[in-house]
């Protein structure tokens, strides 16, 4: 009789899944959801999940009862050490003897283990504290076979996450005197438990084919990766300012970050990590020693940038976009150009850089971290106290060069294929301008008079075809689209100036490339309706607001050359009414 109960209680559980997991009906769906809460709230829940598990048909049987046991260890009101000690024991053995389960069912039974021990941190049984043997009860998974491997490695990286995600249900002092505790007592010994087994695997030949050993690759990155991103210091950094965070690792793990070498020759693809690597407290090491660490960087970079295969996947290539800005925000410019390898990584940086930027259509997200670090390395020169050649007057108008002439060149792509015009995308384009203008002042003569050129150039074509055409062609469009990107490039180039370090001659190339754009104010306003176009016109306002705020501000410290040589076409043009 018991055994039928039993059975009947299954088949009715195995249904609820069904409705609660993959049903369709939205009605059941509600009904479902309702007798798992019932099922909680019930004496008989833990009885009900060990049935699931142990009798159960379907993955999402098994999926519900680690969903009821998650909630059931969350309570406010925590169940007695015992019961909670016996689940998580069960929860081990179960997992142990079947690696093969779904491994959606394997992470969520996990993460009642993360949580069971979490919440029971400081519990203490026997003088004892029962809940922090977890890394002990991994190593015994470590001793196992590649399945139990995979399964002892997401126990460590879902403790790491769960010990560092906030709970805002809970007292926030609480839960950060046990990831203080857990990063005190575990999290070292944790990180270096991952290090060696990822070099321990990698120290024999990899079958990509075997998907259980590149899922225990792959897990113990995002293992690492999750020890690297722990909130040592209870910052709970906002993940927007992602790229101005410093890694404040403790002291004690210096040497741990000694083999960062390993990570460089191993696995390129552990870029993830990389970037947390590069991102570590610069007062974790001695000078020397931040030194030697910075120059290992640089080798990696190197390494990487002549063997750069892996860059092909969008994720990798992403990431290192990442890494390379994070050189910069953390080791100043005369301490980069002191490592040996400096001159060369500099011009494989610069030949990386172009080339993403010619491929305009690809990845504009990855390409702000690359403008970010020239922008930040060209706005440090004036500071540099070394006498080693830093190269970015060499380098930064290439760059700047490669910017204007990708952009102009995707005007009649975009127009000939009717492709998404990058103009449109005006956030996008005011960001890349803005990181672009500090670069661009870097040896402006050159600047200068590749804009001039090419803007005489295109005003003239544009002016021969306003002449000749009757209505709006694909030659128009296309000149009208390179005429708006070169607006905007000179509004940059002049919205780039600093006082401190301008020139009369800067000033003066200021004003031949600002009186151009008069010159098409002008020219447009004589040939309303006609001339109009949104796209020139929103560039306009772009570049009148940069030589308002240059020139024309109240805090203009002198005068100079350049703003003579502009406002003389101004008034020439009869366009002073603009401002």
């Amino acid at each position: 009789m018991l055994i039928f109960f039993l059975l009947k209680s299954l088949a009715e559980l195995e249904v609820l899944c069904t409705h609660l997991y993959v049903g369709t009906d939205l009605t059941q769906r509600i009904e479902a959801e309702k007798a798992l809460l019932e099922l909680i709230d019930s004496p008989e829940c833990l009885s009900k999940c060990q049935l699931l598990l142990e009798q159960g048909t379907t993955s999402y049987a098994q999926l519900l009862a680690a969903t009821c046991l998650s909630k059931l260890v969350s309570r406010v009101s925590p169940l007695p050490i015992e019961q909670r000690i016996d689940i998580r024991n069960y929860i081990l053995n179960y997992v142990a003897s079947q690696p093969k389960l779904a491994p959606f069912v394997i992470q969520a039974l996990i993460q009642v283990i993360a949580k069971i021990t979490k919440l029971g941190w400081f519990e203490i049984q026997k003088d004892q504290f029962v809940f922090r043997e977890i890394i002990a009860d991994v190593k015994k998974f470590l001793q196992g076979t590649v399945e139990h491997c995979v399964i002892g490695v997401i126990i460590l990286s879902e403790l790491t996450q769960e010990m560092n995600l906030v709970d805002y249900s809970r007292p926030s002092a609480k839960h950060r005197k046990i990831a203080t505790s857990f990063r005190d007592t575990s999290l070292k010994d944790i990180l270096v438990l991952a290090c060696s087994l990822l070099k321990e695997v990698l120290a024999k030949p990899l079958n990509l084919q075997d998907q259980y050993q590149q899922n225990l690759v792959m897990q113990v990155l995002k293992l690492v990766l999750n020890c690297l991103n722990f909130d040592f210091i209870g910052s709970a950094a906002d993940e927007s300012s992602d790229d101005l965070s410093t890694v404040q690792i403790p002291t004690t793990w210096r040497t741990t970050l000694e083999g960062i070498h390993f990570w460089f020759e191993r696995f390129h693809q552990a870029l993830s990590c990389l970037v947390q690597f590069a991102s570590t407290r610069r007062s974790l090491f001695s000078s020397p020693e931040r030194a030697k660490y910075l120059g290992n960087l640089i080798k990696g970079v190197k390494r990487i940038l002549e063997n750069p295969q892996g860059l092909s996947d969008p994720g990798n290539y992403h990431e290192f976009c990442r890494f390379l800005a994070r050189l910069k925000t953390n080791y100043q410019l005369g301490e980069l150009v002191m490592v040996k390898e400096y001159p060369e990584v500099i011009r494989l940086i610069a030949n990386f850089t172009i080339t993403s930027l010619q491929h305009w259509e690809f990845a504009p997200n990855s390409v702000h971290y690359l403008l970010t670090l020239w922008q930040r390395m060209v706005a440090s020169v004036p500071f540099v106290k070394s006498t080693e050649p830093h190269l970015l007057d060499t380098y930064a108008p290439e760059i700047t060069k490669a910017f204007i002439t990708s952009r102009l060149e995707s005007v009649a792509i975009v127009v000939r294929d009717h492709l998404d015009d990058p103009l449109d995308d005006t956030a996008t384009v005011f960001q890349q301008l803005e990181q672009l203008c500090t670069v661009s002042r870097c040896e402006y003569e050159k600047t200068c008079t590749l804009l001039v050129q090419l803007f005489d150039q295109n005003a003239q074509n544009y002016q021969k075809l306003l002449h000749s055409a009757t209505g709006i062609t694909v030659d128009m469009a296309i000149q009208e689209g390179r005429l708006a990107w070169l607006v905007y490039l000179v509004g940059t180039v002049v919205g780039g100036r600093l006082t401190y370090t301008s020139t009369d001659e800067h000033d003066a190339m200021d004003g031949e490339l600002s009186c151009r754009v008069f010159q098409l104010i002008s020219l447009m306003d004589s040939g309303l309706p006609q001339c109009s176009n949104e796209k020139i016109e929103l560039a306009i306002l772009w570049f009148l607001d940069q030589f308002r705020k240059t020139y024309v501000g109240d805090q203009l410290q002198r005068t100079s050359k350049g703003i003579f040589f502009s406002w003389k076409m101004m008034l020439t043009s009869e366009i002073i009414q603009q401002f």
